[in-house]
């Protein structure tokens, strides 16, 4: 759904207290997720793809009050019935194109929770806020998740000395809400 707001000019991000998909739910960070989050950042085995994270709760604590007064970016806990199993955030908005990223789940996730979230910030980027494109990097060393995006038809358009970088452009993005819809019958139901 587009909004007058977004056709009036470029699309910016926007929170969503809670977003719906076919098994997962978005729901906007707070400050009673920091344990959480900071389990997740400081995970040995999820925290090697990741910038260095404070172990300090007080940090993450800090991070989350300055988010929650800021209106440039939407950050997700993610849950399967009522437990959390992950985070994804939006950012960086830069024209039609969006950066996603701290998108980490847990290691015992559903199956499909890799391909629901994915296509739960596609639905709620392009058909919400009205992004045309996105831009995001993954860790060279993080094969399974540069693979997935490739999948995806992100295109990788350059390169540092430890990340490749991506785009994907509507088409590429439509195409895989196409090819993946049994994993998310549109439209997400937004609160």
């Amino acid at each position: 759904m587009r909004t007058e707001e977004s056709r009036s000019g470029s699309p910016r991000l926007r929170k969503a207290r809670v977003i719906r998909g076919r098994t997962l739910v978005f729901r906007d960070a707070a400050e009673s997720d920091a344990e959480f989050i900071l389990s997740l950042r400081t995970n040995s085995e999820k925290a090697r793809f990741l910038s260095a994270t404070s172990v300090d709760i007080e940090s993450q604590l800090q991070w989350l009050r300055r988010y929650a007064a800021s209106d440039d970016q939407a950050y997700f806990i993610v849950e399967s019935g009522s437990r959390n199993i992950g985070t994804v955030r939006l950012y960086d908005a830069r024209g039609d194109s969006f950066c996603w990223g701290s998108w980490i789940l847990v290691s015992d996730a559903p199956n499909s929770a890799s391909i629901e979230s994915a296509l739960m910030v596609y639905a709620y980027a392009v058909d919400e806020l009205d992004f045309r494109r996105s831009h995001f990097d993954v860790r060279k060393a993080n094969k399974s998740v540069w693979r997935f995006h490739e999948r995806f038809g992100a295109e990788r358009v350059a390169e540092t000395e430890k990340d490749f970088l991506y785009q994907i452009s509507l088409e590429a993005i439509r195409k895989a809400m196409s090819r993946y819809r049994k994993y998310l019958p549109l439209p997400l139901a937004i609160e």
